[in-house]
């Protein structure tokens, strides 16, 4: 099973002088439950090569047995540095999509047209799209069969606005995960702040938060079989 990963390209926390990423557990985490589960994993950016760390989810009180096992992984830390350019991939090589989040998600992939076409075509072949925490953003402008946006009528989740609220970044971000997926007609639900969370709706999976990323993970290959 060939499963192909998107990560951000975009490091900039809007005018704040910050910088901004992925998320590290929100890779890790789903890289070694995909990777143990016999996949195949490829790696691309918008930008291709290093995508950019959130700085915020390299220190201490962010680490999980996961990350911890990534900065052990010479050979992870190799494939990170050099991912593929998302232009370059095509649809029908994959089995399945996963993305993980970040702030930076919402900046470029949200609005970047060759995630947005990737993602059409995957669900239109009905192979499964899973996206965790800030990453449902990338949903955003994604169109269903119909015409309509694809999370129309769809239960799911992803970073809440009483999350990005207690992370001080409400003001900041160029959309709330949580508004945007209501407003575009979807059946939201959530847990608590930081409880792990994953729905399946569908060939379409998300994920609340960090927590939530191998739960994600799994509920991809449940879809894979």
């Amino acid at each position: 099973m060939n499963i192909l990963m998107v990560l951000t390209s975009h490091d900039k926390l809007g005018d704040t002088g910050k910088k901004t990423g992925f998320w590290l557990e929100e890779f890790a985490a789903p890289y070694y439950a995909l990777q143990e589960a016999g996949a195949t994993l490829t790696l691309v950016s918008p930008l291709g090569g290093q995508p950019p760390l959130d700085p915020k989810s390299d220190e201490a009180d962010s680490q999980t047995d996961a990350t911890r096992r990534f900065k052990a992984d010479a050979a992870a830390q190799a494939v990170l540095a050099h991912t593929g350019k998302l232009a370059d991939v095509k649809a029908a090589d994959f089995d399945a999509v996963f993305y993980p989040g970040g702030h930076g998600p919402l900046w470029d992939l949200a609005e970047d047209r060759h995630s947005i076409a990737l993602i059409e075509q995957m669900i239109a072949a009905g192979k499964p799209v899973a996206a965790v925490c800030h990453a449902p953003g990338v949903l955003r402008h994604v169109k269903g069969a119909d015409g309509k946006p694809l999370v129309s009528g769809k239960r799911v989740t992803g970073f809440t606005n009483t999350e990005e609220d207690a992370v001080g970044l409400t003001n900041i971000v160029p959309f709330l995960v949580e508004d945007m997926l209501k407003a575009n007609g979807g059946d939201y639900s959530k847990l608590g702040d930081w409880q792990p969370y994953a729905i399946t709706d569908g060939l379409l999976v998300t994920g609340q938060n960090p927590a939530s990323s191998e739960a994600a993970a799994e509920a991809l290959l449940k879809l894979l079989g």
